[in-house]
């Protein structure tokens, strides 16, 4: 599975990506919106176990990619992805996480997020796109706005969210709002289409 951008693939984990991934999971920027229990070796090696079974999974319920430049295929800059096991039909949910040493990169969780959209949309065929952050994690806030999702509701969260006065905010925009807002007036699947 390879969706392609700009200046991104996002593919398939591979195993070559354990190391890459291991460490910006392990940098303590990465963990700071992690529940303290989440964040650990054992659980950044068990979520990339998990990525890599995904891809293998017949019929495909969740995609988890990663985030790799072109020019540079083995750079790591992340992961992202639309997972719909715990969703309704014709529903997925969408996450993006940039490495630390890539936050503050010009437009490259809007570039990710735009491609995963219109993938989630034009080649799955969702009728809702979601996600889940917490209220302290400013980044994905903005790309929420920037895509034009709406907030649908915010919650206490965990009790080690609420110990810092942080809610979780989840959003959501349907096919018909991206639509409205990115849709071409004709149908041009060279910016980021699939494989």
């Amino acid at each position: 599975m390879e969706i392609v951008t700009r200046r991104f693939l996002l593919r398939d984990f591979v195993e070559l990506d354990r190391p890459s991934f291991l460490d910006y999971q392990a940098d303590p920027r990465s963990r700071a919106f992690y529940e303290p229990s989440d964040a650990s070796a054992e659980q950044a090696t068990h979520l990339f176990d998990t990525f890599l079974s995904w891809a293998a999974d017949r019929p495909r319920i969740n995609y988890q990619l990663a985030i790799v430049q072109r020019q540079e295929p083995k750079a790591l800059v992340g992961c992202c992805g639309l997972r719909g096991a715990q969703c309704p039909v014709g529903e997925m949910e969408l996450g993006i996480e940039l490495a630390p040493n890539y936050w503050g990169g010009y437009a490259y969780a809007i570039e990710v997020g735009r491609a995963l959209l219109d993938f989630g949309f034009r080649e799955l065929n969702l009728n809702v796109i979601s996600g889940s952050t917490i209220s302290a994690n400013k980044r994905i806030a903005r790309l929420a706005e920037w895509v034009g999702a709406e907030v649908v509701a915010i919650r206490s969260g965990s009790p080690w969210m609420s110990e810092r006065g942080w809610n979780e905010v989840d959003w959501r925009i349907t096919k018909e709002q991206w639509e409205h807002r990115f849709a071409p007036p004709h149908s041009n699947r060279s910016a980021a289409g699939s494989r």
